[in-house]
């Protein structure tokens, strides 16, 4: 098996478990963030469930469904929090499609910290739109991520889209 070396990771990592100490789950935390202001990454906000750009993206558009209960696995959900995590999961595809008309999406969860979940003690759902070619050499030789689009233009392409849904 050949094995891809991301040192970027586990300093992603360990600056979120810094900031944790400091100043509690991030995700609790933008629950109270006003949509509209530049520094918070918050898209859509649910009655259960809130929905962010991810500040350490995969792809441009990377959207999280987070509960806004503090949960750290899939079975202590209950049945409205799972039906509205898919209903905004939805909703944010029609969304993305609206502002970047990406070809597909990747839709997921990492429940715990040995699956890859950076954020293990919060359960979150990641949309990652995908691009036919949109991945090249510069993740595997250069170990840089090129992402097309600011985070803060793609939050308001995302805005707009959400409005016209």
């Amino acid at each position: 098996m050949e094995k891809l070396w991301s040192p970027w990771r586990s300093q992603y990592i360990e600056s979120f478990n810094e900031g944790k100490k400091k100043n509690g789950c991030v995700f609790c935390n933008a629950i109270n963030e006003e949509i509209l202001d530049d520094a918070s990454l918050v898209i859509d906000k649910g009655d259960l469930t809130i929905t962010v750009l991810n500040k350490f993206p995969y792809n441009n558009g990377h959207l999280m469904v987070i509960p806004k209960r503090h949960l750290s696995s899939f079975d202590q959900l209950t049945c409205e929090e799972r039906i509205e995590i898919m209903d905004k999961i939805e909703y944010a595809t029609k969304a993305l499609k609206l502002s970047s008309n990406p070809d597909g999406f990747n839709i997921g969860a990492n429940i715990g910290q040995v699956s890859g979940a950076g954020i293990a003690d919060h359960i979150h759902f990641h949309i990652v739109p995908r691009w036919n070619g949109d991945t090249n050499f510069m993740p595997v030789l250069g170990e840089v991520k090129v992402l097309s689009q600011d985070l803060l233009a793609t939050k308001k392409s995302l805005l707009e889209a959400f409005k016209k849904l």
